[in-house]
């Protein structure tokens, strides 16, 4: 069960976590314009042109330079390896989509599920249960921060049932999605879930996962997997895993908001993604994330738009502008948004 970050207020007592939600009656629906605002880059990859799903932009081209698949670009290289260490202590959870059960040979265009590679016309391709689940009409809305252990469960819960996220950062000393949640559920407490397809919300990260997993995944009765179950040890591993990065993503730096939230391609249990999360959290930026573990149906999305699939990918409305690699993401992000330079200055 998770730990309340402030203690102005008492948890809520078990089975009191949901919440009618004044919060959800405040966010409109999410609607990221399709239309780039800014001027296309010299250095503009163009692929696949296609509208797809809400929250992302339908450009079909990519700024910077090429992604390079197992590469390690040497400006995030430590960030990486130290990450690495949060995948093996979690023992891989959010790695997996939800009843991904290996590898399958089709044949050509009647092969089913996201195609792997392609050998001598047989598709090699994954098996996965979500996409008999039942999906949110609007993403459902988190209020976490990268450093906290009980945020990660929620996280690799969305991951592994291949959820779509609109994550509002709520990192140490930022000025306002933290004191917003103070302010409409009582406490700063996190994570905390806000569902706008049906006006609840609740504190508490076990009862979120169960909520999820009700709701938009399996079912109720369905076994919770055991990196995702209420076990303290679960609490005790999150924390270890995060230790490495050193806090990375707890703590604001002073940046500008965006008129719309970026759009975020990636899955928990990726290094090369966790180090680009860090750095979304500590701006404070909102970001629709677009959980694409192995197995997910959004790899298929990918590939369609782009013509490749490889994480992590940022979207962003607000200029137009999309990048694959974690270096240039980075790099993107600090000059777009940082206002750590002009505060020093």
């Amino acid at each position: 069960m998770s730990r309340t970050l402030s203690l102005s207020a008492p948890a809520p007592a078990r089975g009191a976590a949901l919440l009618p939600s004044r919060s959800a009656l405040r966010h409109p629906r999410l609607s990221v314009s399709s239309t780039p605002r800014g001027e296309s880059s010299s250095t503009e990859q163009t692929s696949v042109v296609e509208e797809k799903d809400v929250g992302v932009q339908s450009v079909g081209k990519y700024d910077g330079d090429a992604p390079k698949r197992f590469a390690l670009d040497n400006r995030v290289a430590g960030r990486v390896v130290a990450s690495s260490v949060t995948l093996a202590l979690r023992l891989g959870s959010g790695a997996l989509t939800a009843g991904w059960s290996g590898f399958g040979l089709g044949e050509g265009a009647d092969a089913s599920g996201y195609t792997f590679a392609t050998v001598a016309n047989r598709r090699i391709t994954e098996k996965t249960d979500v996409t008999s689940f039942p999906r949110p009409e609007q993403p459902i809305i988190l209020y976490e921060f990268e450093g906290c252990p009980f945020c990660k469960k929620v996280r690799e819960a969305c991951s592994y049932l291949d959820l779509d996220v609109l994550y509002y950062p709520c990192p140490r000393g930022s000025p306002n999605y933290r004191p917003l949640v103070g302010k409409e559920g009582g406490k700063e407490q996190f994570p905390y879930l806000v569902d706008p397809n049906v006006d609840m919300a609740m504190y508490e990260s076990d009862d979120i996962i169960r909520y999820l997993f009700k709701t938009y995944g399996p079912g109720e009765d369905a076994e919770i997997p055991a990196t995702l179950s209420s076990s303290p040890l679960n609490a005790i591993s999150a924390g270890l895993s995060l230790l490495p990065r050193m806090g990375a993503g707890s703590t604001y730096t002073s940046a500008k908001k965006p008129e719309q939230p970026l759009v975020y391609w990636g899955y928990e249990a990726s290094p090369f993604c966790k180090i680009v999360r860090e750095v979304l959290c500590e701006l404070e930026l909102p970001h629709v994330m677009k959980n694409c573990a192995r197995g997910s149906p959004k790899r298929d999305e990918m590939v369609e738009k782009y013509g490749l699939f490889q994480v992590p990918l940022l979207e962003d409305p607000n200029t137009g502008k999309a990048f694959f690699e974690s270096a240039q993401i980075i790099e993107y992000l600090e000059k777009e948004y940082s206002l750590r330079t002009i505060d020093a200055a």
